[in-house]
C-alpha cells in the first residue's frame, strides 16, 4: 500500500459516490479559517494553499496541494472548525462529495478506510518529526524538517525530484528563521548535495 499523505480516489467512483464537480477562480476560497467541514475535497486541475494570517496580516502557508490530491481529510471525523484556510492560486476544478456521503462510502468499503487511516497516521509522522526538528537550533535540521513533511504529501517513489512551492520568505516565516539564514542554508545543503536549485525553485 502506497502512504501518500493525501488520498486519490478514482473519480468516476466519486462521482457516481454523490460527487460532483465544481470550479474555482484564482483567489477564490474554497473554505475559510472558522468553517465547518462539509465535503471531501479531492483536485481534479489546478492548485490549492492552506494559509492563514496572524494579527499584522502576515501570511503563512502550510502546505500546497495539485491534481490527484485531496486536502481537509482529517477534519471530516471531528466536530471542529477548520484551523486555516482553503484558497485557489490558479483556476481550480474540484470533484467534492458531501461528508455524511464519503463517510458512507469508507464504511462500505473498507479498503479505503484502511488507505485513509494510513494516510492519516503518516501524515502525524512526519508533523511529529517536522515539531522535532524545528526545535533544533541548527538552520539546516529545521530545513529538512519542514522539506521532509512538504515532500510526505506526495509520491514517496519520487526521488530527488520533489519541487518546493514555498518562496524563501514563507519557508522562513514557517520555520522560525531569518530569510538570509534560510538563503544561506539553502546554498550550503546545495554544495553539500542534499538539495538541488533550479531556476530558483528549490528541488528535494
Amino acid at each position: 500500500m502506497k502512504t501518500i499523505s493525501c488520498m486519490n480516489i478514482e473519480e468516476n467512483f466519486l462521482c457516481s459516490s454523490g460527487g460532483e464537480i465544481k470550479l474555482y477562480k484564482k483567489g477564490e476560497l474554497i473554505y475559510r479559517e472558522g468553517d465547518h467541514a462539509l465535503y471531501y475535497y479531492q483536485i481534479k486541475e489546478g492548485k490549492v494553499k492552506l494559509n492563514n494570517y496572524d494579527e499584522e496580516g502576515k501570511e503563512f502557508i502550510h502546505n500546497i496541494f495539485g491534481p490527484k490530491q485531496s486536502f481537509g481529510d482529517s477534519m471530516l471525523f471531528v466536530d471542529k472548525f477548520y484551523p486555516m484556510n482553503a484558497t485557489c492560486i490558479s483556476p481550480v476544478e474540484i470533484i467534492r462529495v458531501p461528508k455524511e456521503l464519503f463517510l458512507k462510502l469508507i464504511k462500505t468499503h473498507p479498503h479505503l478506510s484502511l488507505e485513509m487511516n494510513a494516510c492519516l497516521s503518516q501524515r502525524l509522522y512526519f508533523k511529529a518529526i517536522m515539531l522535532h526538528n524545528m526545535a533544533s537550533l541548527n538552520p539546516a535540521s529545521r530545513l529538512r524538517g519542514l522539506l521532509d513533511y512538504l515532500k510526505s504529501y506526495h509520491d514517496d517513489e519520487c526521488e530527488n525530484c520533489f519541487q518546493v512551492e514555498l518562496t524563501r520568505q514563507q519557508m522562513a516565516n514557517l520555520i522560525g528563521l531569518r530569510i538570509e539564514t534560510v538563503i544561506r542554508t539553502l546554498k550550503k545543503m546545495e554544495k553539500e548535495g542534499n538539495i538541488s536549485i533550479r531556476d530558483r525553485k528549490i528541488i528535494y
